[in-house]
């Protein structure tokens, strides 16, 4: 089984070790890690962003997974681009499985940016008076259901570690359950 590893890792400082970390958990459980930062793109060239969507989108073509890191990232909810790369894949049919390291429900870490409050009518708003998505779930409710419909459910700490980019305890249950997978398939 091929796995495409989406998520804000790629941004990290560390960014290709943790790729390589992550593809070694993977290779342990059986299974193959497609990272997005193997694709060599030249930064420096013209169409360098078409290049690595292009790249990215033929990773996820050939894989028959993704794992997608969806803790939150530069604010209360999933990389945007790791939720395109969710629905993507999603929409393909293929196995979709997800993680995060912020165990807290959507609501409370919208709290966590800006004042949250009740509207006359029982809904939560925020400071621009916008409803606040409020169904009890890690986050927004089109993934939380893809990886219901299309794999299995978030996978969350039971409380936040303390480096929530480098712990890899979460997505390393994701690949045990990519891998019981492709082993319950191959016979």
């Amino acid at each position: 089984m091929k796995i495409y590893l989406a998520g804000p890792d790629v941004f990290l400082p560390d960014a290709v070790d943790i790729g390589r970390r992550k593809a070694a958990i993977c290779a342990r459980h059986g299974v193959h890690g497609l990272y997005p930062l193997d694709n060599a793109v030249d930064l420096t060239a013209g169409d360098a962003s078409l290049r690595i969507f292009k790249g990215n989108e033929a990773m996820m073509d050939a894989a028959d997974a993704i794992i997608a890191n969806l803790t939150p990232f530069r604010g209360p909810s999933a990389d945007a681009g790791t939720v395109y790369e969710l629905g993507y894949m999603a929409g393909r049919g293929k196995f979709c499985l997800a993680y995060s390291n912020d165990p807290a429900g959507y609501a409370e870490r919208v709290a966590r940016f800006e004042p949250v409050t009740k509207s006359a009518d029982g809904h939560l708003i925020d400071s621009s008076g916008l409803t606040v998505e409020d169904f009890g779930l890690p986050d927004n409710l089109m993934m939380i259901h893809a990886l219901d419909l299309h794999g299995a459910r978030l996978v969350t700490p039971r409380q936040t570690p303390s480096d929530i980019w480098h712990d890899l305890t979460s997505f390393e249950a994701c690949v045990v359950l990519a891998a019981g997978r492709a082993s319950g398939n191959a016979s």
